[in-house]
């Protein structure tokens, strides 16, 4: 199965729910809190440095941004959630033009999921799994930033989230953009996704 890229292009980006693209090829949607590191991930799985915007202040997305993988497949950059400083309104319209998206009969082959290891699963993150889980729809949990704990509290760490997501283990993958350990796993298990395999 090809694992590189020729072709990235940003299609579109989405404010509003009436600006969403018709359906034309499998999407993949990343989706998480804000700083935890959603675009390094996209950049990192596409072999790609600055195609996707990382930024130090959180909610930085502001948009739904689909990006178009060679003909084949869309990449969709969900705006983060949870610690945005944003107002309220604005944080509102965020979660209808998220849950439009999510809830609408589009190829949405997978969720991708990421979660800051260091963390520990709140209420939030088990509102947005519950959310997902009703969507029926496939899903995987990436915990990012395995870098930033030791190697032998990683097993520890995931434990915890498999527990407070309860959440299968062959769906949680370790992951590092910086170390680049995991990518080429979870990489595969996208693209699998996406083949239909």
């Amino acid at each position: 199965m090809k694992t590189t890229f020729r072709e990235i292009k940003l299609e579109k980006g989405v404010y509003e729910p009436r600006e969403l693209p018709v359906p034309s090829l499998p999407e993949v949607a990343f989706l998480g809190r804000s700083n935890v590191g959603k675009s390094s991930l996209i950049n990192a799985f596409l072999g790609q440095k600055r195609l996707a915007r990382v930024s130090s202040t959180p909610g930085f997305t502001k948009t739904i941004n689909f990006f178009r993988v060679d003909h084949r497949f869309y990449v969709v950059d969900l705006p983060g959630y949870g610690f945005a400083k944003v107002p309220p309104k604005m944080r509102q319209q965020w979660k209808d033009l998220i849950e439009t998206y999510l809830s609408s009969p589009r190829p949405i082959k997978l969720l991708v999921l990421i979660f800051d290891i260091r963390r520990k699963p709140d209420e939030l993150d088990q509102k947005l799994l519950e959310y997902v889980k009703a969507l029926n729809r496939p899903y995987l949990i990436a915990l990012n930033k395995i870098d930033r704990v030791k190697k032998t509290e990683r097993k520890k760490l995931k434990e915890a989230w498999k527990k407070g997501l309860q959440v299968p283990e062959e769906r949680i993958f370790l992951i590092s953009c910086k170390t680049k350990d995991g990518l080429k796993e979870i990489g595969r298990e996208i693209l699998n996704h996406v083949e239909g395999a």
